[in-house]
């Protein structure tokens, strides 16, 4: 959407990240209230209230980008400086996770037998699952960076294929993660080790699903040829996305993983 009254071709405010930021927070009240009382009906209504918002969010700027020449080079620059401090938020967002379990871990309190991980807990074999799980996410930042690497060489049809491979590897990914969650020998109310686990494994799991949402939204409008070699900040930033969530799976896999074992 352009404003008329300027010379420029700018992209007019948007109400839906307002709107977004609503939601979020009633669905995060929902949450609280589904711990609390196992009531579901806020929760239920905030997804559908999110699914219609990301929808016209999404639908006005491809029509932007695509259909309207909106996205000129001031645009693309404060999109990427945007999506920048967005990844170094949730880069400190994790660290925040980090802290936590190196603060735990190096000086256990005699609370949970001055041992980590504390007495009673079985910690998972970090060459089972989450070995593999490290060889799928790597091999998904390969094939990531392939399609983008084919499409700015303006091989379209192969960088498509690439990118179906990563969404797929992201897919495979959650599987894994949500079987290991099954065959846990401990939860999340296991002392203090439980809860930092399952955070931090279940956050980077939730950014791997938003992740490859993400991709397969780009991988739409890959199909719809509304990428070229010289214009997809869309996919760009959801390229640099999923490097995020790769590199930070290289951490946790290390630390919380190998590190404890």
């Amino acid at each position: 959407m352009m404003n008329s009254n300027h010379p420029f071709h700018l992209v007019t405010l948007s109400p839906w990240p307002l709107l977004l930021s609503f939601n979020i927070m009633f669905l995060l009240t929902g949450v609280i209230k589904w711990f609390y009382f196992y009531q579901f009906n806020l929760i239920y209504l905030s997804i559908m209230l999110m699914i219609l918002i990301l929808n016209q969010w999404w639908r006005d700027t491809t029509r932007e980008s695509t259909f309207q020449g909106c996205h000129t080079t001031n645009v693309i620059t404060n999109i990427k400086m945007g999506m920048i401090l967005f990844i170094i938020s949730e880069l400190f967002f994790f660290i925040s996770f980090f802290w936590t379990y190196f603060h735990l871990s190096l000086s256990p309190s005699i609370e949970i037998g001055s041992l980590w991980p504390p007495k009673g807990i079985k910690m998972f074999n970090p060459y089972d699952i989450p070995l593999l799980n490290s060889i799928i996410l790597i091999s998904s930042g390969m094939t990531i960076s392939w399609s983008h690497n084919y499409l700015i060489m303006n091989k379209t049809k192969i960088a498509f294929y690439s990118l179906i491979q990563t969404i797929f590897l992201g897919i495979l990914f959650s599987m894994f993660q949500y079987f290991e969650y099954m065959e846990a020998p401990f939860t999340i109310s296991d002392s203090c080790f439980g809860s930092i686990f399952f955070l931090t494994t279940g956050f980077h799991g939730l950014h791997v699903i938003i992740g490859f949402t993400f991709l397969l939204i780009c991988c739409t409008r890959m199909y719809l040829n509304h990428f070229s070699k010289m214009h997809h900040i869309g996919y760009e930033a959801a390229i640099w996305y999923w490097h995020f969530v790769d590199i930070i799976w290289l951490f946790v896999y290390t630390w919380i993983y190998w590190w404890s074992f």
